[in-house]
């Protein structure tokens, strides 16, 4: 499948802001289930990529100037093998097994981890676990915020996508299981669905399983990955600091639409 994305972030603040940063981790990569055909990033000024620890490519956005507003853009056109279900990596997985503040587990989400799991540490017992968090977490935007921990969002049994990916990390990484938090996008029929997302990836068997907990999906027929790390932190598309500007809105809109493909008969 062939899709193509379109990502506008806008921020306005009360106040001007005197100087500010962005991390930008907007632009997908290759690998062996995406084949990225085209991207570009519309920036207020260009940008040098880089390579972040986790294998992400990152943009610095720094503004020195007092500004009032920031546009950010991205978009292209990128592959998705919808056969393929798992990927291969050189680098080790075992940094994925650390806890972090919003991914730490308690006694709830070890105990439910292992009711659900039992002894299975195989892909079988993690779609049951995926099955079953998302019956026990009701998907509710509004519910938590964007520094919500695990354990809170599953003590308040709601939450949204990042929720859904943090608990799902607690408790495999607490079965001694590396997984980590993948940021992206998601092609859905349903208008009402939010195209940018988040699920989770187990290594298991020497590979990277996909584990989207808020569509109980286990298969990425139709992710596009951005980014990875430990948790949202690591991973989310843009995030950043600034001086001044007081209260701050930000609006996002994203667009996910599958690209028809076009045969061409020889003569």
């Amino acid at each position: 499948m062939r899709l193509s994305i379109s990502h506008e972030t806008t921020y306005h603040y009360e106040d001007q802001v005197r100087a500010s940063i962005q991390y930008l981790r907007l632009t997908p990569h290759d690998s062996e289930r995406q084949q990225v055909l085209s991207w570009q990033l519309d920036l207020p000024r260009p940008v040098r990529a880089q390579i972040d620890p986790f294998g992400n490519i990152l943009h610095v956005l720094t503004l020195d100037e007092p500004h009032d507003a920031i546009i950010i853009g991205a978009r292209g056109q990128v592959e998705i093998d919808e056969l393929r279900e798992a990927e291969h990596e050189q680098q080790s997985a075992y940094p994925f097994l650390r806890g972090t503040r919003l991914t730490e587990s308690d006694e709830a989400l070890r105990g439910f981890a292992r009711q659900h799991c039992r002894q299975g540490r195989d892909r079988s017992a993690l779609i049951d676990l995926m099955h079953a968090l998302n019956e026990a977490m009701v998907y509710t935007p509004g519910a938590t915020e964007v520094d919500t921990c695990a354990a809170h969002a599953f003590a308040g049994r709601a939450g949204v996508c990042q929720d859904h990916t943090h608990v799902f990390l607690a408790c495999a990484r607490s079965l001694g299981i590396p997984a980590r938090y993948v940021s992206g996008y998601l092609y859905s029929e349903d208008s009402t669905h939010l195209a940018s997302h988040a699920w989770a990836e187990a290594w298991l068997d020497n590979a990277w399983y996909s584990f989207d907990v808020t569509n109980r999906l286990a298969r990425p027929e139709r992710h596009l990955k951005l980014a990875v790390g430990l948790d949202y932190l690591d991973a989310c598309p843009v995030r950043g600091m600034r001086r001044g500007g007081g209260h701050e809105q930000m609006h996002a809109k994203v667009s996910v639409a599958p690209m028809p493909v076009i045969s061409i008969q020889q003569q």
